[in-house]
């Protein structure tokens, strides 16, 4: 199943509907630091750390250090600055999935470093800013699940 990238995430409840996500879904989840909570926030656990026995989570210090542990899958990146539909990917089960954090979203840099095929927009209404980051992702990891045949539900 996919991987899902985190990179320094904010807000615990997004994080912690994100893991019962991925408890539901099979994608495994990473979540690169510094992190805005710890995984024992109350918020966070409200939200979802419930399910944490059920999700495969892993911390990192790094984007490089997760792509690494990953064997360096082929990697997409969500953002508003993004000009491809993510429907219009082909998703693979060794793809991962890249998120920014909530107040700023990734960073240039990242983007600039991957082909433009690979950075993905969701469409929303001219003028606003970006879905939240629990809902985008929901989004974008059921659309590659479906691609993928629903491998591995019930």
């Amino acid at each position: 199943m996919l991987d899902l990238i985190l990179y320094q995430p904010e807000i615990p409840p997004n994080t912690g509907n994100i893991i019962r996500l991925c408890a539901n879904t099979g994608a495994r989840l990473h979540l690169v630091r510094p992190l805005g909570f710890v995984l024992s926030d109350r918020e966070l656990r409200r939200a979802g750390l419930d399910y944490h026995e059920w999700a495969d989570v892993r911390e990192h210090d790094t984007l490089e250090d997760c792509l690494g542990s990953l064997g360096h899958p082929r990697l997409f990146a969500c953002s508003t600055r993004g000009r491809r539909c993510y429907t219009e990917a082909g998703f693979s089960p060794r793809d991962a999935l890249l998120f920014g954090p909530e107040s700023r979203g990734l960073p240039a840099e990242i983007l600039a470093g991957l082909p433009p095929a690979q950075v993905l927009r969701l469409p929303m209404r001219p003028g606003n800013r970006s879905l939240n980051l629990s809902n985008a992702v929901a989004v974008t990891v059921y659309e590659a699940w479906r691609q993928l045949g629903f491998a591995g539900s019930g």
